[in-house]
């Protein structure tokens, strides 16, 4: 039988600080971890937890100095060493230390195995034992400043440990990542963390946010048009419960209580309705949002611009001196202060409030005619006045009511505003009316179709529709061209087609002056006089008048209604890239924009475009103007109008500048880059040349030509 040599462990004893020096032979050299300092105060605080490892120093002889040396433990050591410098320890201080005397293993050897035999606390236990101190009565801020972090770590270490101990579990063993346990942290509710965990095993996605995604599908984000309308405080003053998400930009977080929350709208949006139907209307249809065609066969009364008062007219005008004054003091420099830019917004906003005044009705319009009222995707209130029932339009032989003022009959049509009650509010997108009598029995065959019936039918009908129009190049042309011709020419009219396309460019008379009085202007407009003039004056006859077209003029309308739709305006995108357009869509729009320009061979100088005062020269630095200048004439001639003033500088500029051909920046075409051209194969060319079209010219006929039949 083999008899077990019992080990014999190294024997521990103080030893004076004085008497410890570092090793050489201590394998750490980089520095990871805590650091010296944290240490030191934890030290400071509840004293050495584990002993340093020496040995003792030997002369040459091989005799001990009374001297130890380090091997293992060297941050421990440095922490007392920076106590003692800082008078908080004295250097005579007994230090716990573990004496190693082995001829066998070499300091080295110990240094590498402490480090690399320790194993770091779990995640799960961390969070675990934070909860446990605040169990035992531990406030966050403490446990913060005790182990050096702050106290949102420690927040988000205990929402941690909330989660589900199944979910603990799983994470313990690996089974998932700390990402996805931090993502299941956003909800409370353990049963369902579970049950998305769950379902999780069968789907491909298991990332992160799709975590947060199931988790939250039932609640309502903090950016949510609705939360922004009756406000966060007011939810949370309502006993609402905010859920935050302590790992992630949440954006303000989820609401939990949907139905409070849809109370706290509908009784907000009521009470709106009620003070706008106060004006004088019929009638005030309030909802979250509209359906698409709530407004179809509608008409809208025209209303008045108010006139301004004199005191705004001098605000406005004060407003926008300062906003040019700011724009002329930063416009070249590269970083805004934060209150420049919230003046800037400030401003923006007082004058859209000043310039944004509804428009004035007259009261017998008001009377038989409605508003609605809805939320805009930015939380505002969204008002649209002046709409008209066709049931509430007036007719030549009005129908009398039997009431008489002064011998006179009164018409309903003619009834004043004063004569009729406060307006019908209704919820959910239909207008008040009154409510129906008893209606006499029907025959079941005369009965309508239920609306989901109809739903279900005309979309088997509609995905049909797509597939034949898919099969007919020729009528799938012709219906584009028939939308696009009926939004181009008849968008005040009741033309409709069953093509959803239409043409949205944005209106461009908002973004810069002068607009009318351009080459490109006028020629547009020329182009479009003709085409309205050959156009049939009713939207109903313009499917007609189009077949009769020949191809050539169909492709020439094709191009001028589509060109209405090319928007390569360059616009802000606020902070948030909410309630305009964002950051992202503004650049692939202008992008996009190079490539269109150069396909239809865009000019700008052709077009016109010639620096001025007033579109460009006397709304930029100096120094634009003077690299301007330099660019087009060369440095000698900027630096000939260098010591001129702003103004003196920007006109002799822009007479410099004429004939020049130079151009701003933003109307340059870019350069396109070079592409390597892959090594020449021996085959026959796939696609045509430029020079050996694909097609004779004589196929344009048959390619636009619309079918009669």
């Amino acid at each position: 039988m083999t008899k077990h040599v019992k080990i014999a462990l190294s024997g521990s004893r103080d030893i004076p600080f004085n008497q410890l020096v570092l090793s050489q032979a201590n394998v750490r050299r980089v520095k990871v971890g805590v650091s010296i300092d944290s240490l030191a105060t934890d030290i400071a605080r509840r004293g050495l937890l584990q002993s340093l490892t020496v040995r003792a120093q030997r002369d040459a002889e091989g005799n001990e100095t009374g001297v130890f040396e380090v091997p293992a433990g060297g941050r421990r050591f440095r922490a007392l060493e920076k106590l003692v410098k800082q008078r908080r320890m004295a250097k005579t201080e007994p230090v716990p230390c573990i004496v190693r005397d082995d001829d066998q293993i070499s300091a080295e050897e110990d240094s590498l195995a402490e480090n690399v035999h320790r194993e770091a606390l779990h995640p799960l236990d961390q969070f675990r034992a934070m909860q446990e101190l605040v169990t035992q009565g531990t406030d966050i801020e403490t446990i913060a400043a005790t182990f050096m972090v702050t106290p949102a770590v420690v927040k988000q270490r205990l929402r941690l440990a909330s989660v589900s101990p199944k979910l603990h579990d799983v994470y313990a063993e690996d089974g998932m990542t700390l990402e996805q346990l931090m993502a299941f942290s956003v909800s409370e509710d353990h049963e369902r963390q579970e049950q998305v965990w769950d379902m999780l095993q069968s789907s491909y996605n298991q990332q992160p946010y799709m975590i947060r995604a199931k988790l939250t599908e039932q609640s309502v984000r903090a950016t949510d048009m609705r939360v922004r309308f009756v406000g966060l405080d007011a939810y949370v003053a309502a006993g609402g419960y905010v859920l935050r998400d302590l790992f992630e930009d949440d954006q303000g977080g989820w609401l939990q209580d949907v139905v409070l929350l849809d109370r706290l709208v509908d009784e907000k949006l009521k009470a709106e309705g009620a003070r706008i139907g106060e004006e004088g209307w019929k009638w005030v249809a309030v909802a979250v949002d509209f359906p698409y065609d709530y407004d179809d066969d509608m008409r809208v009364i025209d209303g008045d611009q108010p006139e301004m008062p004199e005191a705004d007219e001098a605000r406005l005008a004060a407003l926008r001196e300062e906003a040019e004054a700011l724009e002329e003091e930063w416009s070249g420099a590269v970083d805004v202060p934060d209150e420049i830019d919230a003046r800037v917004n400030a401003i923006d906003e007082e004058i859209s409030a000043i310039v944004s005044r509804p428009l004035v009705y007259q009261p017998t319009e008001m009377a038989r005619a409605g508003v609605f009222v809805s939320i805009d995707s930015d939380g505002s209130l969204y008002v649209e006045r002046g709409y008209v029932r066709p049931e509430d339009e007036s007719v030549e032989e009005p129908v009398t009511t039997g009431e008489e003022q002064d011998g006179t009959v009164i018409a309903d049509h003619e009834r004043h505003a004063d004569d009729i009650g406060p307006a019908i509010v209704s919820v959910g997108g239909a207008p008040g009316t009154e409510e129906p009598g008893e209606e006499d029995e029907q025959d079941d065959l005369l009965r309508p179709l239920p609306d989901r019936l109809v739903t279900e039918l005309t979309t088997h009908r509609t995905l049909a529709l797509r597939n034949a129009v898919a099969l007919h190049p020729q009528v799938a042309f012709a219906a584009v061209l028939h939308a696009l011709a009926l939004d181009t020419f008849y968008h005040y009219l009741s033309g409709t087609s069953c093509v959803e396309i239409s043409v949205r460019g944005g209106s461009l008379g908002t973004h810069a002056p002068g607009l009318n009085d351009s080459a490109s202007a006028r020629a547009i407009d020329e182009r479009h006089e003709s085409w309205a003039e050959r156009l049939p004056d009713q939207p109903q006859d313009l499917w007609e008048a189009l077949i009769a077209l020949s191809a050539d003029d169909q492709a020439a309308l094709f191009a001028h209604c589509a060109s209405f739709g090319v928007n390569a305006v360059w616009e802000p995108a606020n902070r948030y890239n909410e309630g305009r357009v964002s950051a992202r869509t503004v650049s692939g729009r202008i992008k996009h924009s190079h490539v269109l320009g150069r396909a239809a061979d865009l000019d700008m100088v052709a077009a016109g475009w010639t620096a001025t005062v007033d579109n460009y020269l006397g709304r930029v630095t100096k120094v634009r103007i003077l690299s301007a200048v330099a660019e087009a004439k060369g440095a000698e001639v900027s630096a000939r109008i260098a010591g001129l003033k702003k103004p003196d500088m920007a006109k002799e500029a822009e007479s410099l500048l004429a004939g020049t051909g130079w151009l701003a920046e933003p109307l340059r075409e870019p350069a396109i880059e070079p592409v390597e051209e892959p090594a020449a194969i021996d085959a026959e060319p796939a696609v045509a040349s430029e020079a050996e079209p694909a097609h004779d010219s004589s196929d344009s006929e048959e390619h636009f030509a619309i079918a009669a039949e």
